[in-house]
């Protein structure tokens, strides 16, 4: 075995995961990685970043562009604190991030002492928003633990875990033996779980698909396309899995509104008259459904947690979705003929819909159509906590997949700007040539606009649009409406976008709701990092919509 100190162990372990790129902040804790990482510095590149925040949200888009785990470098205690936000939103998203985070020295640990950056108890902290966390304590043990980080991202459940390396023990040499990467193979399902699953949809009559996020990281979409065919089901998407299914093919029935809870939303119009519903990696978070033992739900889930949690499984299969989906349209095809024809009734489920969320935001309708008509297809959108962005969920529609991108229920106001730094650098990796947007308000822009900077730096090609309306806008719009207009602590005064932008050296854009379109399509030519800022008042978001 080879001798080395544990942050070449750590650096090497990286290389040999096929880590490419590592989103850091330097810090006095994590300088022997960054001092290691030197040495492999054309192969994996460090992107700094000028706050930890930005740093797991940027492997946050970074593993949503490439598929592959994103990872992040902290120093602890404020480091890790700061960049909690990003792993919550990877952990509700169910998304591989590596978060690695420095400690204080072993010798000081227990003791109190108030060394620079102490948490007493770190690992705890981060235990409700990760998978799996550990702390090494020998440099020998560092190669074992990158691989168990790899292989509890990469199996099961998809979800960011955390491993912290003291500084002392980065430093310390040891005679470490250097572990290669694992295959994992998706998980398959129980073949008696799948047959009784297509005996019960072989004989049904009305059957629909309500596919989650999880259909759409298991990458399921040809056998989800294949399996809505055979059955000719109505196939309803969440936020979190637009994508997976195309918009436009004449089987998709609409986008239901996710953590909030609205009857408009296509389910509460198709579950009821279904007498089998396939569930596919979804929570199933729907309110207001009632689902009998006789409308035979099956519920495909990777995590077993999931399937029955909100409604009643009458076959519940734990699998991965794209597995799973595969075996059933084969013992399908071994049983049953394709189903009669359904897509005339898809369609009015689809256009009724839309004409209803239209009604309600018609302002929000023409600008998510500009978005449409100038995205090419392939572009990527990370959708913000913002009234375009909550609006985009249900109106902006998508025909490929991996092209949109949510907090999911954590709802993380802040993140779209810097995981679309992620992403765009992903995207650039994996997909040279595909367009990132980032959709963001005011007031979440205003969370991460020091990393201009290192979109300056870094040649970040990200388009971000910035939708101003001087306003924490979703809640000014409640004190509106259910709290007698009674505004208080809503109300933003904002800095001068385009000159902000500039100051950084990126270019800066701004328009209206009126000369969006033709701002989008100038932004859209323009090879580098891009701020468009639109002006436009507070409109109705779609948690206003009838309950």
């Amino acid at each position: 075995m080879p001798r080395m100190r544990g942050a070449d162990a750590l650096a090497r372990s990286l290389q040999a995961n096929q880590v490419d790129t590592v989103f850091t902040l330097p810090g006095a804790q994590v300088m022997p990685a960054f001092d290691a990482l030197y040495d492999l510095r054309d192969t994996i590149q460090l992107i700094h970043t000028r706050h930890e925040q930005a740093t797991t949200y940027m492997a946050y888009g970074f593993a949503r562009a490439t598929r592959r785990p994103g990872v992040a470098m902290v120093v602890p205690g404020p480091g890790l604190l700061n960049a909690a936000a990003g792993l919550g939103t990877a952990y509700a998203a169910s998304t591989p991030v590596l978060l690695l985070a420095g400690q204080i020295n072993t010798g000081e640990m227990g003791k109190y002492r108030g060394q620079l950056h102490e948490v007493d108890n770190q690992l705890d902290m981060l235990r409700p928003i990760t998978k799996w966390s550990h702390m090494v304590t020998h440099p020998g043990e560092i190669p074992e633990a990158i691989r168990e980080a790899f292989r509890q991202m990469l199996t099961g459940r998809a979800r960011p875990v955390e491993l912290e390396i003291p500084p002392d023990v980065m430093r310390a040499e040891a005679e470490i033996d250097l572990l290669p990467a694992e295959h994992h193979a998706p998980k398959a399902a129980d073949p008696a779980l799948i047959d009784e699953a297509a005996r019960r949809l072989a004989v049904s009559d009305r059957p629909c698909i309500l596919a989650g996020g999880g259909a759409l990281l298991a990458g399921a979409w040809e056998e989800l396309r294949a399996l809505a065919e055979f059955l000719q089901a109505p196939v309803m998407l969440m936020p979190e899995s637009k994508g997976v299914f195309p918009e436009d093919h004449p089987l998709f029935a609409g986008t239901n509104p996710g953590y909030f809870y609205t009857k408009l939303g296509p389910a509460h119009r198709i579950v009821p008259q279904s007498d089998a519903i396939v569930a596919i990696g979804t929570r199933f978070l729907i309110g207001g459904l009632q689902i009998g033992p006789e409308q035979n739900l099956i519920q495909i889930d990777i995590d077993p947690r999931e399937i029955g949690k909100n409604y009643p499984a009458s076959v519940g299969i734990e699998a991965d979705a794209k597995a799973a989906l595969g075996q059933l349209l084969e013992a399908l095809r071994k049983i049953a003929s394709p189903k009669p024809d359904r897509s005339a009734e898809a369609g009015t489920f689809r256009r009724d819909y839309e004409i209803e969320l239209r009604g309600y935001a018609p302002a929000q309708g023409t600008i998510i159509d500009a978005l449409r008509a100038e995205l090419p297809a392939s572009a990527m959108v990370i959708s913000g906590m913002t009234n375009i962005g909550y609006w985009s969920n249900l109106m902006l529609p998508f025909s490929q997949p991996d092209t949109y991108v949510t907090s999911s229920y954590f709802g993380t106001l802040g993140y779209a700007f810097p995981t679309g730094l992620g992403a765009q650098i992903g995207a650039n990796r994996a997909t040279p040539g595909k367009r990132v947007v980032a959709i963001t308000g005011d007031g979440g822009f205003l969370y991460a606009t020091e990393e201009l900077s290192t979109a300056k730096r870094f040649g970040i090609n990200l388009l971000t649009i910035v939708f101003n309306n001087s306003a924490y806008g979703a809640s000014q719009w409640d004190q509106g409406y259910n709290f007698d207009e009674r505004v208080i602590g809503t109300s933003l005064t904002n800095p001068d976008f385009v000159r902000l932008a500039e100051a950084y050296g990126v270019r800066g854009m701004r328009t209206d709701q009126g000369g969006f379109h033709a701002a989008l399509h100038e932004a859209l030519q323009i090879g580098e990092p891009v701020v468009l800022e639109v002006t436009l008042p507070n409109m109705m978001p779609p948690f206003q919509l009838p309950r």
